[in-house]
């Protein structure tokens, strides 16, 4: 009888030990889960990081993909070597009765003397430059020619009409330097042409772009039967990037008066052992537009003299010495006026 309430009692023990123990390990499941449970956003963040990481790979490759596409695109809206709107020479007409307004309605894309081309993307920017005084006739003559010969080559342009104010003797030398200094305000030129008012171009395969080397426009002319005028011959018309323009210090400005400042020039390309080249003689043909010489543009006397000087005075006596006040500056719709006032000439003997 003794026996059976002592293995009661064992028993009643064993199982309360066993709850105790089966209660012990819940709580360490619990824990344990709770543990987990922890873990878990970190793991979800972890991924939700690596698939925004992703997505910006991804984003990032369409993006250069894109920028990729969009540089070919560019590429193949270039316009062409040589345009397809070309005609070749052409017979020119000088209307006494031609007018500006004339001109104007010709030339409806033209805005404040510039023009881009619509259907691609012109291979050089170029701006035309022109000294001028007193020539209004002549510079109608050449708007009216000039406007349409420049758009068939596909070109971005614009004219700029650089105006000696006042009567004094006329430095067209230095209304150019004045006329790329100014022009650069405006824009990062590519390509800048020197152009006499009374030249008008004949054949629009004469192109009015810049190479590697200086080029001269003007190989022949109307009042020279269509002969280079002489060897070295540089002047008319010519084109030369910024970086080549920059390098010879542009023009002198001390020849007042008519003759020698493009030789001078010719001179200074030569002394940077640049090649000047020209256009097949029979697309670099011009005429010119006949003229009395003007009051204040007599020969200019002194320029053998200060030829003999330009190797030892270009580096000072240029762009980086031009001095001038500009007087106004008007954008009427064919080009752009600058007028300015270069001072008086110095005693030269």
């Amino acid at each position: 009888m003794a026996v059976c309430p002592v293995a009661y009692r064992f028993t009643w023990r064993t199982k309360y030990l066993l709850l105790l123990v089966f209660g012990v390990c819940m709580i360490v499941w619990i824990k344990s889960l709770a543990s987990g449970y922890v873990k878990t956003p970190k793991q979800v963040l972890t991924s939700t990081e690596a698939q925004i990481q992703k997505e910006r790979t991804e984003g990032q490759m369409e993006m250069e993909q894109q920028d990729e596409v969009a540089e070919e695109r560019m590429q193949e809206d270039l316009c062409p070597e040589k345009s397809p709107l070309l005609r070749g020479a052409m017979r020119l007409a000088f209307e006494p009765s031609l007018t500006l307004g004339q001109v104007e309605v010709e030339n409806r894309d033209v805005v404040e003397g510039q023009y881009k081309p619509g259907e691609c993307k012109a291979r050089q920017s170029v701006a035309i430059l022109i000294p001028h005084r007193n020539r209004e006739r002549h510079l109608l003559y050449l708007l009216h020619h000039l406007h349409p010969f420049l758009q068939r080559q596909q070109l971005h342009y614009a004219i700029y009409i650089i105006h000696q104010a006042g009567d004094g003797m006329f430095n067209r030398a230095k209304l150019l330097n004045i006329g790329y200094l100014e022009a650069l305000k405006d824009f990062s030129w590519d390509c800048f042409i020197f152009h006499d008012v009374d030249l008008v171009p004949e054949n629009d395969h004469n192109l009015y772009k810049c190479e590697q080397q200086p080029k001269h426009l003007v190989v022949g002319r109307n009042s020279t039967g269509y002969i280079l005028r002489y060897k070295g011959y540089f002047g008319g018309v010519t084109a030369m990037t910024t970086e080549q323009f920059s390098k010879v210090n542009g023009f002198p400005n001390t020849y007042w008066g008519w003759g020698g400042e493009d030789d001078d020039l010719r001179i200074r390309v030569q002394l940077q052992r640049m090649k000047i080249v020209r256009p097949p003689a029979d697309v670099a043909r011009y005429t010119m537009v006949f003229h009395k010489r003007d009051n204040g543009n007599e020969v200019n006397k002194d320029r053998m003299h200060l030829l003999g000087q330009t190797p030892q005075t270009w580096r000072k006596d240029g762009l980086n010495s031009c001095s001038y006040k500009i007087l106004s500056v008007e954008r009427p719709v064919l080009y752009v006026n600058i007028t300015a006032d270069l001072g008086t000439p110095p005693n030269i003997h």
